[in-house]
């Protein structure tokens, strides 16, 4: 279906099935008994010490029962230096949904996370996160926004006189709440999520690309966000790494509901996380609707995009 042509909107994700019951952890630590771990914190311990949806005695209610996108962007368009690279754009993300925004190179994907943290402006449109719209905000605004939505970053955004320890503690110690111990039974969970438990006390510029942007999605989920965005995940990244990546982006959704979007130009990571589909296209978005749907399009852009990704070159 093209994108501008009139659809329902897809259902919403699925429900988290996260149970703060399930006994899995205790959530209270430290010799003095200190404050709980706030549920998200709660939740990613017991994400990291197996627990999984087969253990649910039954789904638990969803945190929020608005039925409406929690992103949404309407009539967004965009130029750098008079060159169009957005072009009346629309498109929405349901609660508990991944979006993956495919295309080639240079056609505005990541200009679309950008715009959403508020680091570019579009030159015309709305977009809104949770009913407010966030085109216009004050920086002073804008981190409210940032306190439920992140981004991991290709290059990782790591700080670099930061162990990775200390990257992954940064946002809990800015959040506030939480006593040493707990700080540090949560960041050992994060990067044990990850698979970085080997490179804890090493500095960002020692670790390879794929470790950084491991690194910097522990990083992420310490935040506490609603909704993570993804640059290219799997860019320069070997295919152990990739795929422990993808696997806890499902976890993240289908456990604790996540909203993700995805930037991604790689159709295989795609088909594993989709739930619906932005595909981007000089400037257009010349579809968006349900993974299914994008893989049997007809549209000739679509059709020579998928097959260049299914191409395979020949042995020499």
């Amino acid at each position: 279906m093209a994108a501008n042509e009139s659809q329902s909107r897809p259902e919403s994700g699925p429900e988290p099935t996260h149970r703060p019951d399930s006994g899995s952890e205790t959530i209270s630590v430290g010799a003095g008994g200190g404050e709980e771990l706030p549920a998200l914190a709660e939740a990613i311990i017991e994400i990291s010490v197996g627990y999984t949806e087969q253990e649910s005695a039954a789904p638990a209610e969803p945190t929020q029962s608005s039925t409406d996108p929690i992103i949404a962007f309407s009539n967004i368009s965009i130029s750098f230096d008079g060159r169009p690279i957005l072009k009346n754009v629309n498109f929405f993300v349901n609660r508990g949904q991944t979006l993956c925004i495919l295309g080639r190179s240079g056609v505005g994907k990541s200009v679309s996370l950008r715009m959403l943290m508020g680091f570019l402006q579009p030159d015309s449109g709305s977009i809104h996160v949770e009913g407010r719209q966030i085109v216009g905000m004050s920086e002073e605004e804008m981190m409210t926004i940032r306190k439920r939505v992140t981004m991991v970053f290709q290059n990782g955004a790591l700080f670099d006189s930061l162990s990775v320890r200390e990257n992954v503690s940064f946002p809990l110690r800015e959040r506030g709440g939480l006593d040493e111990d707990q700080i540090q039974l949560l960041v050992d969970r994060l990067i044990g999520l990850v698979g970085a438990e080997d490179v804890v006390e090493a500095l960002p510029s020692s670790l390879s690309t794929g470790r950084k942007r491991a690194v910097a999605m522990a990083r992420a989920l310490a935040s506490q966000p609603e909704v993570v965005l993804y640059d290219e995940p799997t860019t320069m990244v070997d295919p152990i790494i990739a795929r422990r990546l993808g696997d806890l982006i499902q976890r993240l959704k289908h456990q604790l509901g996540f909203t993700s979007i995805v930037v991604t130009h790689d159709m295989r990571f795609a088909e594993r996380l989709a739930d619906t589909v932005l595909f981007l296209d000089e400037g257009e978005a010349k579809f968006f609707g349900p993974l299914k749907d994008f893989i049997a399009s007809t549209e000739p852009h679509i059709q020579q995009f998928l097959a260049l990704d299914a191409y395979v070159f020949p042995e020499t």
